[in-house]
């Protein structure tokens, strides 16, 4: 565990501390401008990455959270095969956190419009991208966590229906209270947007080369 920790981390430090240097000593060292970065970075790739990462973290807590409910389901209802059904109801709590990642991708997909490139930098469609990027990845790590949750909750849930049947219901009830997580998230992606307008021709805000 150690060599990998620091084959990961000190090498990537490494590696990061000699491009510094490079660029240092060959007088280059405004390429960490983080502000010209954001300047010149277009509106429409913060807009598709937030709704990328909305929709594919959410599907990954959900594919994570069946993996887990679905191996203990079916170990378990190998002795116990009265679990099978009652127990589907955990993999159904994984599904809507996917569900929740789709129905937020559709929302942020509609504030993308075509605009002409040299009217596209704007503050209003900077801000929109921005709020569609932090949206994105706000949402989706809370559906990845929620997955997550419900994933590790049902599979508890169907060991220990298979062990005492009066504990199901018990179980269940954690189980319930963690897939409300992912709704939070859905809730404060909506917040996030919320004063976020479409993507408009305007004036440009600012005038720098583009990427």
């Amino acid at each position: 565990m150690g060599y990998k920790t620091y084959t990961s981390f000190g090498l990537t430090t490494f590696l990061v501390i000699i491009v510094a240097l490079y660029l240092l000593f060959t007088d280059s060292g405004e390429a960490f401008d983080v502000g010209r970065f954001l300047e010149e970075t277009s509106p429409f790739v913060w807009g598709s990455l937030g709704i990328g990462l909305c929709i594919g973290l959410s599907v990954l807590g959900a594919g994570w959270g069946i993996f887990l409910t679905g191996a203990s389901i079916l170990g378990g209802g190998v002795r116990t095969p009265r679990i099978s059904t009652k127990n589907l109801i955990s993999i159904i709590f994984c599904e809507v956190v996917a569900i929740y990642g789709v129905i937020m991708g559709i929302v942020y997909s509609s504030k993308l419009q075509t605009v002409p490139e040299a009217q596209l930098y704007t503050r209003d469609n900077y801000f929109t991208g921005y709020a569609l990027f932090f949206g994105g990845l706000t949402v989706g790590f809370c559906n990845l966590l929620c997955g997550l949750c419900v994933g590790v909750a049902g599979s508890t849930a169907a060991l220990a229906d298979a062990a005492d049947p009066t504990l199901f219901v018990k179980v269940l009830v954690v189980e319930v209270f963690g897939s409300v997580l992912g709704l939070f998230g859905l809730i404060i992606g909506l917040l996030m947007i919320g004063n976020a307008k479409e993507f408009l021709p305007g004036s440009p805000a600012v005038s720098t080369i583009r990427i």
